[in-house]
């Protein structure tokens, strides 16, 4: 048994570091985060900088242990989780040659033309649809079409979890929660899908890849003294193998048997669920094999916009409502929820489309746009606050249902995130997917989750599996109410026929204004 009566988790989200100290139950004895900046050097492109980085590493983990009073020896392990699709080029010397190129940035998409252009059977990852210029793979093309000195020098092509990993031990590996999720490493297939980077002229980056590709919590190596005295840690503390932020946060909610599914949210929602089969199709991605745990296949969905639509209408139409919460001292979506709560189901005729940034699943539609239809003299705010949100739940229901159609059934909803702080929001899921909504003790999924692969890494736990049974803590579970399941299913249909009625006229408009621009 490791010694020591913690674990670190290190978050690397996009806006910044986040480090939490966890006793073995899981319990946190402290939260440290660290901003740092994205730099945007032309429209559609999004980078920052490794330096910056590091140096907010190393603030988060010394300020994390002096407010923790943790010491460092009574660190047993380490582990991180990292935004996905962040792509860094790296000279022999394991030292970055550029910027990284973060996850947001679409400038590949001829990449990710070319690549959803060969056919290739690797493309069940991605529901067989299109190829979003966010991946790892069409940003690692660009940087060998568009940079090609910089290419040439690169020994290395690696993502920014792989990249703390290597520096925080020296050991060149890669998660296969990376590249099966964003790479098409599929282990079932025998690993890298050769055929598919050979027809988009990518071959020779096999050769910049980490040849070895490690599980979930597996003991990449011991913290390198140098690195340890710079983060203020003990040396050769052991570094478990690390994940994709929001895998990582699906790990940190439970996320472990096959049917069970972490809603994670915020501005947007990701739903990341486990499968006992490989399953492909489109309106979602995966079935990635072995991607947490090792034997089970990793289903992902989401919706682009979600609690950014609920944050547009407050702060666009709800003055009066902001104004109320400062004069009662409360928040001011506890005034807008006191209102959604006199509005029938339904919203009395109000149906809305929830695509203001596109559609993530199940249509791959980024020509998709918001709408809000039904409105009649006699709405207020609370029928459109309401609104918003029925249709947000209507959306997470229509993914729902495109993974039933494919033998995914998912069993219980875990959710994390911003609006799991809502009680209207969380019954609405409940009620009109009729499913069962569980809120977790941490609700810092993602840092608990790299928690998690710490603790397997130090020897804790001999698992992934186990530890989340030690670690993870259900606090409440919010039932769905069956009556209000089958008078929200009017609604729900009028919500996914109203997308097929409209979309071809959203699409030329949505084109006539980007020409325009």
């Amino acid at each position: 048994m490791a010694e020591g009566q913690y674990v670190m988790g290190i978050d690397f989200g996009t806006g910044g570091v986040r480090v939490g100290i966890f006793d073995r139950t899981g319990m946190p004895k402290g939260f440290t985060a660290v901003e740092f900046a994205t730099n945007y050097p032309r429209p559609g492109w999004a980078e920052q900088d490794p330096d910056e980085w590091w140096s907010c590493l190393t603030q988060a983990t010394r300020r994390g242990l002096d407010e923790s009073g943790v010491a460092a020896e009574e660190i047993a392990g380490i582990s991180v989780d990292a935004m996905s699709s962040t792509v860094l080029a790296l000279d022999e010397h394991g030292r970055p040659l550029r910027p990284g190129i973060l996850w947001m940035d679409v400038r590949a998409s001829e990449e990710a033309r070319r690549i959803q252009e060969t056919g290739d059977p690797a493309l069940k990852y991605n529901g067989f649809g299109a190829v979003s210029a966010e991946w790892g793979l069409p940003k690692a093309l660009w940087i060998k079409e568009h940079e090609p000195e910089v290419y040439a020098r690169a020994r290395y092509i690696v993502d920014l979890g792989d990249w703390l990993i290597q520096r925080l031990t020296g050991e060149r590996v890669a998660s296969i929660n990376m590249v099966s999720s964003k790479y098409y490493y599929d282990r079932d297939e025998g690993g890298w899908p050769e055929g598919l980077y050979e027809a988009v002229d990518g071959e020779d980056l096999l050769g910049k890849f980490p040849e070895k590709v490690l599980d979930l919590g597996v003991t990449v190596g011991g913290l390198r003294a140098d690195v340890a005295e710079e983060l203020g840690l003990r040396a050769d503390t052991p570094v478990g193998e690390g994940a994709v932020d929001a895998y990582a946060g699906a790990l940190g909610l439970g996320v472990v048997e096959p049917g069970k599914l972490a809603l994670i949210t915020g501005s947007s929602h990701v739903m990341i669920g486990q499968s006992a089969e490989p399953v492909h199709s489109e309106g979602f991605w995966g079935a990635y094999t072995d991607a947490m745990i090792p034997g089970q296949y990793t289903v992902e969905a989401g919706q682009a916009a979600t609690g950014s639509i609920i944050a547009w209408f407050k702060n666009n139409f709800a003055a009066d409502a902001v104004a109320e919460a400062e004069r009662r001292g409360v928040d001011a979506y506890e005034i807008l929820t006191e209102l959604a709560n006199e509005v029938p189901v339904g919203s009395d005729g109000l149906i809305v489309l929830d695509y203001f940034q596109g559609n993530r699943s199940p249509y791959t539609d980024p020509l998709a746009r918001g709408l809000i239809s039904g409105l009649s003299l006699g709405h207020g705010k609370g029928h459109v606050f309401r609104a918003i949100i029925e249709s947000i739940c209507y959306g997470t229901e229509n993914i729902f249902r495109t993974m039933r159609a494919h033998d995914f059934e998912p069993q219980l909803n875990v959710v994390s995130g911003g609006p799991a702080k809502s009680e209207l929001w969380m019954q609405l899921h409940a009620d009109i997917s009729n499913i069962p909504i569980s809120l977790t003790r941490v609700s810092e999924g993602p840092v608990l989750g790299a928690a998690i692969m710490a603790a397997v890494g130090a020897g804790i736990y001999p698992d992934i599996p186990t530890a989340v049974q030690h670690m993870v803590h259900t606090e409440r579970t919010i039932e769905p109410d069956l009556a209000r399941h089958e008078e929200y299913g009017f609604w729900i249909e009028r919500y996914i026929g109203m997308y097929e009625s409209v979309k071809d006229e959203m699409h030329k408009t949505a084109r006539h204004v980007l020409d325009a621009d």
